[in-house]
């Protein structure tokens, strides 16, 4: 059971980053995966999430329009696109899995049993 985050990065405010999440195991068939991110001295707090065939996604108003999720299920990959980054966008962002049999869309991280360790995201102003 693993997930590994790849693509953080430091980059200037308004620049693209597109992040990658590869999962192994059986959480290479979760049905619902998600990002989310912690910057210092806060909880850790959702980003974005979507479902197995990527028809359903909900994503934290603060990244609407700006973030895109997507994902490949022959990949077992899940995608982070962060467009039009800025200052408050840094934090280490972190993969989840909700598990192979869970297929409700949720955006509390009490509902993701399976993490991974994350990647640094650094937005300069």
């Amino acid at each position: 059971v693993q997930l590994q985050a790849y693509g953080g990065g430091l980059v200037q405010a308004g620049g693209t980053l597109t992040l990658s999440c590869v999962a192994s195991g059986r959480t290479g068939a979760s049905p619902v995966m998600g990002w989310f991110r912690q910057a210092p001295g806060r909880e850790r707090e959702f980003v974005a999430v979507t479902d197995w065939s990527g028809g359903i996604t909900r994503y934290a108003d603060s990244v609407k329009g700006r973030f895109t999720i997507s994902r490949d299920n022959a990949k077992n990959t899940v995608y982070l696109q962060m467009n039009d980054l800025r200052p408050e966008d840094t934090a280490v962002y972190y993969c989840a899995a909700r598990g192979t049999r869970v297929t409700v869309v949720t955006t509390s991280r009490q509902g993701y049993y399976f993490w991974g360790l994350g990647t640094q995201v650094t937005v300069s102003s």
